[in-house]
């Protein structure tokens, strides 16, 4: 038997991340961080144990480039939905409700993250981080920033604020509050995006993340 290309090799071991990456969401989803342990995330995958240190340093790392990959493909579904627009305004809009819709949706996780970025290690450098950093910068310019190296840190630490004020254990703020808040700073209209009364408010969120993980080759995680 031939040995396997370069190019074969580099397919595998990308689909193998992948694979990792999805379990990490599901599993800290499901269990919360603590409870879902490194060969618990490396048997959903199908995966040896080891190939887990081979791609991420640990559990902290590996969770938190899961769920920037979660967050930056959300992120693209959300903007990228039809009816397709190029009105910043509208694109500012939906980014925002995509990223509190995640915290809606995934408490558990989202909480996780939150936890995580406040280790001594904060952002992981990653792709899936660098990807979530592009789109929101691109989101900020097309809105109409003339400073986008300064507007968008300042819409990342804002939204991670509002994630974090929805999150608080005993006392969170309602999603619909916050959002009106982040509306009325950027001036959006409060029927763009996805606004709270378009929603029914009784659909179980969706626990099949599979579409955020495709295995498939996508140009813009490179």
């Amino acid at each position: 038997m031939s040995p396997r290309s370069a190019s074969v090799n580099e397919e595998l071991r990308r689909r193998s991340r992948e694979r990792l990456l999805q379990a990490a969401v599901e599993l800290v989803d499901e269990r919360g961080f603590e409870a879902a342990t490194l060969g618990d995330i490396a048997d959903r995958a199908g995966s040896a144990r080891g190939l887990v240190s081979y791609y991420f340093p640990g559990k902290r790392q590996l969770v938190q480039s899961a769920v920037h990959r979660l967050m930056h493909r959300t992120l693209e579904e959300a903007l990228e939905r039809e009816p397709h627009t190029e009105d910043g305004r509208e694109r500012l809009a939906r980014a925002i409700d995509a990223i509190l819709g995640l915290a809606r949706d995934h408490p558990v996780l989202m909480r996780q993250h939150m936890a995580g970025l406040l280790q001594a290690e904060g952002f992981v450098q990653c792709p899936e981080q660098r990807r979530l950093a592009e789109l929101l910068g691109d989101t900020v310019a097309r809105y109409g920033s003339e400073d986008v190296t300064a507007d968008y840190p300042m819409l990342r630490a804002l939204l991670m604020g509002a994630v974090y004020a929805a999150l608080i254990p005993g006392a969170p703020m309602p999603v619909p509050a916050l959002r009106a808040e982040l509306f009325r700073r950027y001036g959006l209209d409060w029927e763009s995006g996805v606004p709270p009364e378009s929603e029914t408010g009784t659909e179980t969120p969706v626990r099949d993340l599979s579409r955020f993980f495709a295995t498939e080759e996508r140009p813009s995680d490179h």
